[in-house]
């Protein structure tokens, strides 16, 4: 009687494993059939035939066919970055090696300055910038300015506004920190352009 149980039940496992073997094999990878009609799921009745359609088993209702490919509703985009507004003064450069623009951000209700920089001088540097607004407001940040010539830049920290942004100007002053603070070059937000020759 166990014997008879064990052989229906390896005989279950055999019919419920062939449509998992099938899957496991995949598809023919160079597109070819194994030459006995269309391989194990062809076999098996699991195969859909060249053509794409399978016909309906009998009493099964008939397929409903959708129109041509709906759009897929549009996804929000990335949310507008707010504006900054900014008003900078000339790009200078000192005969040491020395250059920087420095410039008045405004955003958000908020403004700050903003020096760029490039050091060419070979040695490190120390920068301080200087924000000043309407009615005596003062705002600094030291940098250090590394001896490479990488362009970076020193930034203060985004204040409230407290007035329109012309009412703001920003200066950087960049010096040799071991030299008792001898200055190579200063940068500022309404600096007059160099004039030429």
């Amino acid at each position: 009687m166990n014997l008879r149980l064990i052989g229906i039940s390896a005989g279950v496992l055999i019919i419920l494993s062939l449509p998992l073997a099938g899957a496991i094999a995949g598809p023919d990878f160079a597109g070819q059939d194994d030459g006995k009609g269309g391989g194990l799921l062809s076999s098996l009745g699991l195969a859909e035939p060249a053509g794409g359609s399978r016909t309906p088993a009998p009493g099964a209702p008939p397929a409903q066919h959708a129109g041509p490919p709906q759009a897929e509703p549009r996804q929000p985009g990335p949310s507008a970055q707010p504006r900054t507004d900014s008003r900078c003064g000339p790009e200078l450069s000192s005969p040491q090696g020395v250059e920087a623009q420095t410039c008045i951000l405004v955003g958000e209700g908020r403004t700050w300055g903003r020096s760029y920089y490039r050091n060419t001088s070979g040695r490190a540097l120390d920068a301080v910038l200087t924000v000043m607004g309407p009615a005596g407001r003062t705002v600094q940040i030291r940098c250090a300015v590394g001896a490479g010539d990488e362009p970076g830049l020193c930034e203060t920290p985004r204040e409230d506004s407290a007035g329109a942004p012309d009412a703001y100007s920003a200066v950087a002053e960049f010096a040799v920190p071991d030299d008792e603070g001898r200055l190579l070059l200063r940068s500022g937000s309404n600096s007059p352009a160099p004039a030429d020759g």
